[in-house]
């Protein structure tokens, strides 16, 4: 079953100039968050992953004319896994200050390594949400507080 997240419409954080930064702890769902919100959208989207080598070099090169190449034609750019990638803090920076109006989604599992990246370079260029593991929030969403109660073990 597929729990409704707190985040799920990620449009109300959109802002212009701005790079949208999703932190979390791995396995909270990001990924997950992020392929639903793209599904539901009508932008010209490009999603791509932290993790693949040619995606680690247009952005870690920190060329704007590679990653304008790279971004051609798309309205919104998600990277998964972005902390994976060398120097991204500049590369968004790129982006931001010269590809506008291309909106960004970042995700990052290691969010010390994400924001130790994009925290200067990003200063004042950024929207950050932490996702946690499912919350009481999210879960009173499906079940009502009685079925939490009576389903909950007792010690």
């Amino acid at each position: 079953m597929l729990l409704p997240r707190f985040f799920d419409n990620l449009n109300q954080f959109f802002s212009p100039s701005k790079v949208l930064v999703i932190y979390g702890p791995r396995q909270v769902g990001k990924t997950t968050l992020l392929k639903n919100f793209l599904k539901k959208i009508d932008l010209r989207y490009k999603l791509v992953s932290g993790d693949d080598l040619s995606v680690q070099e247009v952005f870690s090169s920190q060329t704007l004319s590679k990653i304008s190449e790279f971004c051609s034609g798309y309205q919104l750019l998600a990277i998964d896994e972005a902390q994976k990638i060398k120097n991204i803090g500049h590369s968004l920076k790129l982006i931001v200050d010269n590809l506008s109006p291309l909106q960004i989604i970042v995700t990052g599992s290691s969010s010390f390594d994400l924001s130790g990246q994009i925290g200067e370079p990003l200063t004042g260029r950024k929207i950050t949400l932490i996702l946690y593991p499912i919350s009481q929030i999210e879960l009173k969403m499906v079940y009502n507080p009685y079925e939490l109660k009576k389903n909950s073990l007792s010690i």
